[in-house]
């Protein structure tokens, strides 16, 4: 039987209920703003029943407060964070994509367009008054500004390319701060959960830092209730975040960490690379595997963005192995079409890592035979292990396949044109004599880089050997758009151009001239893609134009589906104050009807114990 005061016992649990109510929706409300917070409310049940021995059975026992429970869909968490990964790479590609586009867009001033259009004109003039040393001093003035055109595109590509290497490693820091911060709300929550509340704002922190990871990388969460040693639920759980197609971050209050590791000037993977272009990998020394094409978010687009070959890298196959001690020389055989071009090449000319039976080496140098042969020497003292015999018919690579037209694709553009066009042009002019009949040479070369001076003709054309008796069988591969120059005896004086065919003709014959006119206008004589010589901004221009809008046009999707998501979201977790303050008012009515009765059942007791002494 319950006891005579039992009524105040049940007064006093409404009213108890009542203010927890009134503290959570004054909590709610005074978190209306408060990123990431989620509305709480109150979890109440009816308490267990006394049975009495009466005709009624049981007396109810008022009501007990369950939880404090914050409101939260993980459905629309799920799509959110998917959304986001997709988000940040499309951001970031949107961006850079504008940069490389405001970088080759004509300017009607220094532009190619508009320099190659000077350098037409400048060669009518010439073709008009061959005798004119000032009208060819004029032509060579305008092919100067069209290789320095291509120099200064080649830096702000470079410059481009540090901008985005250094946002991967900021991306990383990022990603091992969250993972870091991640792992002691881990812990944090346990902490509390295993004395049987709920840690609502902790969970509400957590879920703000989720978030902002999935923008980075792509990731997924799996919650899995700790047992205790009988096998039942402890209270606690087990949190795990995997990233990048399922490598995992955190797991619980442990967490792996991510480092930068920068490549060393004989670790290029392509001939225009910066130096120092990180790589990454798990701190344990675990391959992170930086072209994952599950890795998604801001890391994807910057990688694509920094390395994108358009598919287009060194793969082949062992053929031979020619081993010594210190070196081992390896034949690969390619089949790509894009191989079998040295303008096309884009191997570093320095050195650098080369994939052979999924084991890494370091070649120093490497030559093309012209039929689909490449030889490396590779650097057995400096590769964890020699290159012996055995390899035969092994898969080998440079770098990766990334389809994606990132900067080095540019970069590869402009030097296609650049090595196809100064072949062209140097062919025409060195079949020509100069004004006193001699033969003539070449007017494109590009700069020595690791000294000064120039390429020379025999270099280019194959001639030529070095002091190990080595014959260049690249071609024009040396030039790039970062070395491009004309030629300096023909800075020097306009009158070493080989004008003319005919050393018996006179200075007003300008044969040589008229067939360079009519290969930049004819593309059945030279062709880019298509186009003829002057159509090179035009192809790359489109490119970088279509990337352009492509990634705005999903980032604008994303962008749009974000708020969409979010605000279902919020419709389901977000504070709304009107709705709060009608809660206020029902909780207030609530708890003042609970302290009525309490005064009313001590009244009543007051006077059941003074009056009749019971």
């Amino acid at each position: 039987m319950p006891s005579t005061f039992f009524g105040l016992t049940i007064a006093s649990s409404g009213l108890r209920a009542a203010n927890a109510a009134l503290n959570t929706t004054g909590n709610n409300i005074s978190n209306a703003n408060t990123e990431g917070y989620s509305r709480q409310t109150v979890t109440t049940e009816a308490a267990q029943a006394l049975r009495v021995f009466a005709t009624y059975g049981c007396a109810g026992a008022g009501v007990e407060t369950i939880a404090i429970e914050r409101i939260r869909d993980t459905f629309y968490d799920v799509k959110f964070r998917e959304n986001e990964t997709r988000l940040g790479e499309f951001d970031v590609k949107a961006y850079y994509m504008r940069m490389i586009e405001n970088y080759l867009t004509d300017d009607k001033i220094s532009g190619f367009k508009t320099i190659f259009d000077k350098i037409a004109a400048a060669l009518e003039e010439v073709a008009k008054n061959g005798s004119s040393t000032s009208t060819k001093a004029e032509f060579v003035s305008t092919v100067k500004n069209m290789t320095d055109y291509f120099n200064n595109m080649y830096g702000n590509m470079q410059n481009l390319q540090a901008d985005v290497n250094d946002e991967i490693k900021m991306r990383v820091d990022e990603i091992n701060s969250l993972a870091q911060d991640i792992a002691t709300v881990n812990k944090q929550i346990n902490v509390i959960e295993l004395t049987g509340v709920v840690a609502n704002e902790l969970r509400d922190k957590r879920d703000v830092m989720l978030d902002k990871l999935s923008g980075i990388v792509d990731m997924t969460t799996e919650e899995l209730p700790i047992l205790d040693q009988n096998g039942n639920p402890s209270g606690a759980n087990r949190m795990i975040v995997k990233i990048a197609g399922g490598q995992v971050l955190v797991d619980a209050d442990d967490y792996r960490q991510l480092e930068c590791i920068a490549r060393q000037p004989e670790e290029k993977v392509n001939q225009s690379d910066i130096d120092g272009l990180y790589d990454i990998q798990w701190t344990d020394g675990i391959e992170f595997g930086l072209y994952n094409e599950s890795m998604g978010g801001e890391l994807r687009g910057l990688i694509q963005m920094r390395d994108g070959n358009n598919g287009e890298y060194f793969n082949g196959t062992v053929e031979k192995t020619y081993y010594n001690i210190d070196t081992t020389r390896v034949v690969i055989s390619t089949t790509a079409d894009y191989l079998g071009n040295m303008s096309k090449c884009t191997l570093s000319d320095t050195g650098g890592k080369i994939n052979i039976g999924n084991q890494i080496y370091y070649y120093t140098d490497w030559s093309y035979d012209g039929d689909g042969n490449y030889s490396f020497t590779i650097d057995n003292k400096k590769s964890d292990m020699p290159l012996v015999n055995g390899k035969i018919g092994a898969e080998t690579s440079v770098g990766a396949e990334v389809r994606y037209q990132g900067i080095p694709y540019y970069m590869e553009q402009m030097n296609e044109w650049i090595r196809d066009f100064s072949k062209a042009i140097n062919n025409i002019f060195t079949q020509g004599v100069t004004e006193e009949g001699l033969d003539a040479g070449i007017l494109f070369t590009g700069n020595l880089l690791t000294e000064k001076g120039q390429y020379s003709e025999d270099w280019l054309n194959g001639v030529k050997r070095n002091d190990k008796g080595q014959v260049n069988t690249k071609g024009y591969y040396y030039i790039t758009a970062g070395n491009f120059a004309v030629s300096e005896e023909i800075m020097k004086d306009a009158a070493q151009l080989g004008t003319r065919f005919d050393p018996t003709a006179g200075p007003e014959e300008c044969e040589q001239i008229k067939k360079v006119i009519s290969l930049i206008n004819d593309k059945n004589q030279f062709s880019f893609r298509g186009r003829n010589a002057g159509g090179f901004l035009e192809c790359v221009l489109s490119d970088a134009a279509l990337n352009g809008e492509n990634a705005e046009t999903f980032y604008t999707t994303y962008l749009s589906l974000e708020m969409s998501i979010d605000n279902q979201r919020i419709s389901i977790s977000g504070v709304d104050e009107d709705e709060e303050a009608v809660s206020l008012v029902k909780y207030q009515n609530s708890y003042t009807l609970a302290s009525k009765m309490i005064s009313t059942l001590t009244e009543v007791y007051d006077r059941l114990i003074l009056q009749t002494g019971v």
